[in-house]
């Protein structure tokens, strides 16, 4: 017997104790958002000569004498976790998607990727990033002047939008309403439209009932700060009330302070019943000017700043990366991780529908699990500590039989 008959059991208690630190920083996690459950595996340590057995024993001989245990861990980095709303308006969760993970980078331009989505708008030396709550980055697709075209290129997100929105000009509309078939001589439909330098202003579109005809009327336009005018000078409508031409109308106007504007004008759902004249919905692509009230996520990733008019500003939607082997990825701290060359390559995930806005995915530890990890992780440690005892008590019994 010798000092080696203590090197499995002094392995044991090794693996155990970290067997044991792996258990308590999953429960130590269980409340931290992104985070994936790690586990401890353990495998056979081997010795470095030869062990063969006699051929008279009749045991199978083993190429190497096994001397303890060793461990390695593993992040579960696939594992999803569950999505949980937060009312937070910067926090988003990737939902349905475990190769998709959020792209970071620190101050001096290290790239990280996360699936802790819980991001806070910061501002530094007078500049405003959207950044995790360690203070990474968070890299995306800036928007052109804050439209649905995206930069190819992903990069720091920050959050520059003006604090009052202008109006937007109307290019297009569409009216849905129904004309008197009859009882009436005249229609009015007013259209709210805006310009570049008119907020909001009335354009009447009249129709006239031709009386020398069926089902056929009229079309003029009429406003107050301008002059407008209809490529179309008739509507006709079928007899059985639905229209016939045309389906869309370009009005063209001039304002009075010398700028024009072009607004084509979808009539295709007009009828001609026998009812009043109604109008039941009127939409256009113009919005008036308005204030800064807030931000948001959508469910395509795409960060917009919100205004009181209900127009929106794009400014970026969010770089999410995939891998070719993500489980192949460095744990960097808790819930960071690195490339390597083991993953393959990487690619930008399409992230339509891919978001889930204020929400975060939560820590995958379950705590039950890991309470029965921490159970046999003590036995086991209490079993190599009475081995290690054992030995101890033999090395001590030759040597006394010696002396």
């Amino acid at each position: 017997m010798t000092i080696a008959s203590f090197i499995p059991s002094v392995t044991g208690l090794n693996a155990m104790s970290h067997s044991l630190n792996t258990v308590s920083d999953n429960i130590v996690n269980m409340n931290t958002n992104g985070y994936k459950q790690k586990e401890t595996l353990f495998n056979t340590l081997l010795g470095n000569r030869g062990f063969n057995y006699g051929a008279q024993s009749g045991l199978h001989s083993s190429r190497v004498a096994i001397t303890g245990v060793e461990t390695w861990d593993r992040d579960n980095i696939l594992q999803q976790g569950m999505i949980s709303n937060t009312g937070n308006i910067f926090d988003v969760a990737i939902s349905d998607n475990n190769n998709a993970f959020f792209t970071v980078n620190d101050e001096v331009g290290n790239i990280y990727y996360t699936r802790a989505g819980d991001f806070a708008k910061i501002t530094t030396d007078g500049v405003t990033y959207l950044q995790t709550k360690g203070g990474m980055h968070v890299l995306g697709f800036n928007a052109i002047n804050g439209g649905d075209e995206f930069s190819n290129n992903a990069s720091e997100i920050i959050i520059d939008v003006p604090e009052i929105m202008p109006q937007r000009e109307t290019t297009k509309a569409q009216i849905i309403a129904n004309v008197p078939s009859q009882g009436v001589t005249n229609s009015i439909y007013t259209l709210n439209i805006y310009s570049e330098n008119y907020d909001g202003e009335n354009l009447n579109m009249v129709l006239t009932k031709d009386e020398t005809r069926e089902n056929a009327w009229f079309l003029s336009f009429d406003m107050q700060d301008g002059t407008a005018t209809g490529d179309a000078m008739e509507i006709l409508f079928n007899t059985d009330g639905t229209l016939r031409s045309p389906e869309v109308v370009s009005a063209s106007i001039n304002w009075n302070d010398g700028s024009s504007s072009q607004v084509a004008i979808d009539l295709s759902k007009m009828t001609q019943y026998a009812e009043t004249s109604q109008v039941f919905r009127i939409d256009q692509d113009g919005s008036p000017s308005a204030d800064l009230t807030g931000f948001t996520f959508d469910k395509d990733g795409i960060l917009k700043a919100v205004y009181g008019s209900a127009a929106s500003y794009n400014i970026a939607k969010l770089a999410i990366t995939g891998f070719t082997a993500p489980e192949n990825l460095d744990p960097f701290n808790t819930t960071l991780y690195t490339a390597n060359a083991d993953v393959g390559n990487s690619f930008y995930v399409d992230t339509t529908d891919l978001v889930v806005p204020n929400s975060v995915e939560r820590s995958t530890v379950d705590l039950s699990e890991e309470f029965s990890k921490m159970i046999v992780t003590q036995r086991a440690y209490s079993l190599n500590a009475q081995s290690f005892t054992v030995n101890d008590e033999m090395l001590s019994l030759l040597v006394d039989l010696k002396s």
